[in-house]
């Protein structure tokens, strides 16, 4: 890799809500001691989660591998009710991480029902957050994960249908995916807000703007991560090479060999120290400068649920884990 430059997306990394949940877990082992159980890994990367195991987290599936009396903490992607209902049963403490903009949509959902609505929800099958939200009710929610899923729903009546959708999808996609629901279903109901989350649009638009700019891209990112997934996709329908990598050690000579400019940014679930070592690779093997883009800069912050204040022992607790 001769004398390239590395261009690095704004924003990138961590959003609001993966701070929060990150958060919620540490303090929780500062406050009630380890293990801390967790529902599902907190957030879609690996190094996060293995940091996490090693400070006293125990990531688990089902609530049955939870002994009694236990702290539980959920997911920042969201549980259906049913996982609500069986942790209250089984009197765990529970601490709820998910973040307050899938948050968003279970109220919305909750809401619309009462008011006799069936809902389409567009995103991907399988994934907790998708899960978290189509069990919040137990039927009356139709899964759609491409323009063509919208010719085969079967809502049980039309005259009150809502969309929802994933919080990290494709903005693009889920527009055209939108567009096709209202083409189908005139009356739809939309969100007065669209439910893709602030984080995941940024990050999209800082790639947008990146590509056209660079002869590759790299998202740092782990396979599992929705977000992460969505920019390497963005930058490749914009013509630019990309690849997603879980850690420097993934990063291939071959990709970057004679490229004078490569892009670099990180999904929202990324640390930070993860783009700083992959910042340090692509040094090692010629890049010679680095260089911010311009972008939004987010001051976003969400609270925390109530029960994890510290005291002066816990808070040194919590310092000793950073």
């Amino acid at each position: 890799m001769a004398q390239s430059e590395i261009l690095l997306a704004e924003p990138r990394g961590f959003c609001a809500g993966v701070d929060r949940a990150i958060e919620i877990v540490e303090r929780a082992i500062a406050k009630f001691g380890a293990p801390i159980y967790v529902r599902h890994e907190i957030v879609h990367n690996t190094y996060v989660v293995n940091d996490l195991k090693a400070k006293g987290a125990i990531f688990i599936e089902d609530l049955a591998e939870v002994p009694p009396g236990a702290t539980l903490v959920f997911s920042a992607h969201g549980v259906p009710k049913a996982v609500e209902h069986e942790a209250a049963a089984r009197g765990f403490r529970v601490f709820d991480a998910t973040c307050p903009l899938v948050s968003k949509v279970h109220v919305e959902v909750a809401k619309l029902h009462k008011e006799g609505y069936e809902f389409i929800m567009i995103g991907h099958k399988g994934h907790p957050e998708v899960e978290g939200t189509m069990g919040q009710l137990d039927s009356g929610i139709h899964l759609v994960e491409d323009v063509a899923d919208v010719a085969r729903i079967q809502p049980a009546q039309t005259e009150r249908l809502a969309v929802v959708t994933q919080t990290t999808l494709s903005v693009d996609d889920a527009a055209e995916i939108t567009a096709a629901v209202k083409a189908r279903f005139p009356q739809v109901r939309e969100p007065k807000q669209q439910d893709i989350c602030y984080a995941t649009q940024n990050r999209q638009d800082a790639v947008k703007l990146m590509s056209p700019r660079v002869d590759l891209v790299i998202v740092v990112g782990s396979p599992t991560s929705s977000n992460s997934n969505r920019l390497r996709e963005v930058a490749r329908k914009l013509g630019t090479e990309s690849h997603m990598i879980d850690s420097a050690d993934e990063l291939r000579p071959e990709w970057i060999e004679g490229r004078a400019r490569v892009g670099l940014t990180a999904g929202a679930s990324a640390p930070d120290i993860l783009v700083r070592q992959v910042i340090e690779r692509l040094r090692a093997l010629g890049a010679t400068s680095v260089r911010t883009l311009d972008g939004i800069e987010e001051t976003v912050k969400f609270p925390l649920p109530k029960g994890l204040k510290l005291d002066g022992a816990a808070e040194d607790k919590l310092a000793h884990l950073r």
